[in-house]
């Protein structure tokens, strides 16, 4: 049983998930003693208000895994974690909806002065002319980040007949002409641009984005909003730019210091404000318990987990899922195999699964390899620096042409190789070769490689020293060795052979070499 430490609120949909797959779920809310509480953590679940350090993570020497239920990841070491083997998780897709539908509104409220009017009113002054405000119809939309909710937002524009326009280093010309969009400089979207909203990670290079500089080239008339993250605007320039006549206003949903009730902003007739509300829906919250659930219970039972931002590899697609498993397990029965850590480990993928990016297939590979010779958990984030900690060169080979299979993976090294394939409508694991002998069995936990003279009687004396000692073969391959007269065989018994079995095998009339595959 693991113990999660969850230090903000979360859906309890999510906390039940993990509850019912047997994990103790901790709940400690109380930041100021997170120090005391991450001791003997395997996992933490956290909002946007935990501070993830490296100091903490010095602290967290169980920690596997940090879920953060949302996006945005400012807040969390992504890069001490990733040192420390902590694999790190969000819920990307969790907020994308609502997030885009608060854009909406802040564009809709800061054009239309509505809570400005909405105030008034309430305070029993009736301000039709003070609150004129302007249609969003033929004004040009700046789009900065052209990703999932930039995209969302897009859609949505469209349909208020604005002008789209982009910033997004990152997507061709051709994608945003297919959405209806133009893409432009960042100063040429400010100079053209009636609205600009935000929609970009923050990191240094984003961190001060819009600032003086770049609101001293915007239209009078320009209006910036931001449910992103705080300190992409630079919240003092914005301020000023609005009070010296530059820009017309601002509707915003984060700030560069969070919780915040006081700011320059504030003050401003022309400054709509909300507070960190873009994923506040019921929806939202409930997606992101859910996903961020399933994803911490993925990293803690070491699978694959889609939504990992610090592991060196493209997301594992349906075509390449189904090989992770049986990667891991060659890289276990190769360690076995090999006895020792080769100076270079090449992990090859034949055929069709070489078209795709298999960095995923190879950190599986490394995972179940250094998960055998190591003491320390090996999960997909740590697995590369393992390799380096032991001395051991990666080398990813591919070739889209396999002579005799559909598919096939090889890891080689040290003069040893294994290989294995998919076969069957159900996808099972089969090894095909060990050292160039060549097998058709089904992998398991345990297995025994003879290397034995050619001759008859050797099949019939194995299997009876096996049945003596109680011990039943589930799957069993006989092939000639490479070298003249002698033979191989690979068995899977269904328990594991007793040390003084197999020294008796090895010792056994005909029999040349016994090797112990745990997989």
């Amino acid at each position: 049983m693991s113990r999660i430490l969850v230090t903000e609120e979360i859906a309890d949909g999510g906390l039940d998930r993990l509850r019912a797959a047997g994990h103790e779920v901790d709940v400690q809310l109380d930041l100021s003693q997170l120090n005391t509480h991450i001791v003997g953590a395997h996992a933490l679940i956290i909002r946007s208000a935990t501070q993830v350090t490296a100091e903490l993570l010095e602290i967290a020497t169980d920690l596997l895994v940090v879920g953060r239920a949302g996006i945005g990841l400012d807040n969390v070491d992504v890069e001490a974690a990733t040192r420390r083997g902590v694999m790190v998780v969000n819920a990307p897709q969790s907020n994308i909806i609502s997030a885009a539908e608060h854009t909406m509104a802040l564009l809709l409220a800061q054009a239309r002065n509505v809570p400005q009017a909405h105030a008034a009113l309430k305070a029993g002054r009736w301000e039709r002319s003070r609150w004129e405000g302007v249609e969003l119809a033929d004004k040009t939309l700046g789009i900065v980040g052209l990703g999932r909710i930039g995209k969302l937002v897009a859609d949505r524009a469209k349909a208020f007949g604005m002008r789209l326009v982009a910033y997004d280093p990152f997507v061709s010309a051709d994608r945003a002409r297919q959405m209806g969009v133009e893409l432009l400089t960042l100063d040429q979207l400010i100079a053209e641009a009636d609205f600009i909203t935000i929609h970009l990670p923050k990191n240094k290079e984003t961190t001060g984005l819009v600032g003086r500089d770049l609101l001293l080239k915007a239209k009078p008339s320009l209006r910036v909003i931001n449910v992103a993250r705080g300190g992409i605007v630079d919240e003092e320039a914005l301020a000023e730019a609005i009070r010296d006549g530059v820009i017309a206003g601002a509707a915003l949903d984060v700030f560069s210091t969070e919780p915040i009730t006081e700011s320059p902003l504030f003050a401003l007739d022309e400054v709509v404000v909300t507070p960190h509300l873009g994923a506040s829906t019921r929806e939202a919250q409930d997606k992101a318990g859910d996903t961020i659930a399933d994803m911490v219970q993925l990293a803690l039972a070491g699978d694959f987990v889609p939504f990992a931002v610090n592991v060196n590899a493209a997301e594992a697609n349906e075509t390449l899922r189904p090989f992770l498993p049986l990667a891991e397990r060659l890289g276990r029965l190769f360690a076995s195999l090999a006895g020792k850590s080769p100076a270079v480990l090449e992990i090859v993928a034949d055929g069709e699964i070489a078209g795709y990016d298999t960095r995923i297939l190879a950190l599986a590979a490394m995972k179940g390899f250094f998960g055998s010779v190591t003491d320390e958990p090996v999960t997909y984030v740590n697995a590369p620096q393992l390799a380096k900690d032991h001395g051991v060169e990666i080398r990813e080979i591919n070739s889209t042409t396999s002579a005799d299979y559909v598919n096939l993976i090889t890891i080689r090294g040290g003069g040893h190789s294994i290989s294995g394939t998919l076969a069957g409508r159900r996808s099972e694991q089969r090894i095909v070769f060990i050292d160039d002998h060549s097998f058709d069995v089904p992998p398991t936990d345990y297995m025994l490689m003879v290397k034995n003279d050619d001759r008859p009687g050797v099949i019939g004396l194995v299997g009876t020293l096996l049945g003596d000692a109680g011990v039943n073969i589930a799957d069993m391959d006989v092939g000639r060795a490479l070298l003249p007269g002698t033979a191989v065989m690979l068995i899977a018994p269904t328990a594991v052979v007793p040390t003084d079995v197999v020294n008796t095998l090895r010792s056994a009339a005909g029999i040349i070499a016994v090797d112990v595959l745990r997989g």
